[in-house]
């Protein structure tokens, strides 16, 4: 077997499936089975929520959010939730925040072509960069001298660590070996679980763009699991395993690529899956019943609150005047007020300001998004 040199483009990326069958391996099997069950107990879990759709706001959020992380792009929370209950602000945002959003707006534009084609396309893969990257480019140019490098917080700096494939023939074999690989379950008929960790292994390496691959891929790991009916909606906030055991998922890759240790990763990926399924699971419970304590605290308290109010202010953390006043159109701008007022008062609702601006804080659900 020819030596791998991270110095030079890996041309011999072997195409899918990986040569050894990881669904007869029994670490792996015991493994599947455990991640199976909690996927399938969140996704159950979700669909409790009186609308699903409201975690595009709130857990889908913190994926993007972490996501972008993982590539060293930060913002806070609070600069985030002002952003999306606001269009102003959203569109004069800061670059991270901006980058955040875009991996949303991806996310959510994905699933709903998924919804059209029913199948993961290497136009949709390209759709998605595009979106995240706010560009018109595609897959990068044999002339591109793409590396991956060793950053700059940690030893030997700079250092490259990783060399993808280069050339336009073999990356257009590549991609089209990756997208058969995840759609054609009679040629390839391996548990969906595992071959969202093999494809995720496989992305990566191709690294088809210049820059962008690390959240495309952990956009179509979403849209492969919904596709495959794992998932009712994207929202396996999964991004935040990844950069919690940051060190481990890198080690376990170029693991991958330097000795085709494909057992180590699979197992992290697995895990990965299994306990972001449970901290979800636990995360969506908590909303559940807030948002049932609040709905009971609320109507005894106020005669014109209602389920559809308390669905709204659960629907994003931060909310403007606006917002309820389209829901209650029927009433003024002063009974609106007057609202606001007896919500700051029973302390369902906290405002802060900024300038001219008031926003108003659901701090139930944004301690429940923060843990």
């Amino acid at each position: 077997m020819t030596k791998f040199d991270r110095n030079i483009p890996y041309n011999d990326l072997p195409l899918l499936p990986p040569e050894k069958r990881l669904d007869e391996n029994v670490e792996i099997l015991k493994k599947l089975v455990s991640a199976s069950r909690a996927l399938a107990s969140f996704n159950s879990n979700m669909l409790r929520l009186p609308n699903p759709l409201m975690l595009v706001n709130t857990i889908a959020l913190q994926e993007a959010k972490t996501s972008t992380e993982i590539e060293n792009i930060f913002t806070t929370d609070d600069v985030l939730y002002k952003a999306i209950s606001d269009s102003v602000k959203e569109k004069n945002a800061d670059f991270a925040t901006k980058e955040v959003l875009k991996y949303r707006e991806a996310l959510w534009t994905g699933f709903k072509l998924l919804k059209e084609k029913s199948n993961i396309t290497k136009e949709l893969i390209i759709g998605i960069f595009q979106q995240i990257k706010d560009t018109n480019s595609e897959i990068r140019p044999p002339q591109a001298q793409v590396v991956i490098r060793r950053g700059s917080s940690e030893l030997k700096p700079g250092e490259i660590i990783y060399t993808p494939p280069r050339g336009e023939q073999l990356l257009e074999k590549l991609i089209n070996n990756w997208v058969e690989y995840l759609n054609d379950d009679e040629k390839y008929p391996t548990d969906p679980l595992i071959k969202m960790c093999v494809s995720h292994y496989q992305f990566e390496a191709i690294h088809p763009f210049r820059d962008g691959n690390g959240r495309t891929g952990r956009i179509l790991n979403l849209l492969y699991l919904s596709d495959k009916k794992l998932l009712s909606h994207p929202t396996l906030y999964l991004s935040k395993y990844i950069i919690e055991n940051k060190d481990d998922y890198y080690f376990k890759l170029s693991a991958v690529t330097s000795r085709k240790d494909w057992i180590p990763w699979v197992l992290f990926m697995l895990e990965a899956i299994e306990k972001t399924a449970l901290n979800t699971n636990s995360m969506i419970e908590d909303i559940v019943n807030q948002m049932e304590s609040t709905l009971d605290y609320g109507k005894k308290n106020c005669k014109w609150y209602s389920k559809e109010v308390n669905e709204l202010i659960f629907s994003q953390p931060y909310i403007k005047p606006k917002l309820l006043g389209n829901l209650l159109e029927k009433y003024s701008r002063t009974t609106i007020t007057k609202y606001f007022g007896e919500l700051e008062k029973l302390g369902i609702l906290r405002p802060i300001r900024e300038g001219k601006e008031v926003f108003y804080v659901n701090d139930d659900l944004t301690g429940i998004l923060a843990r």
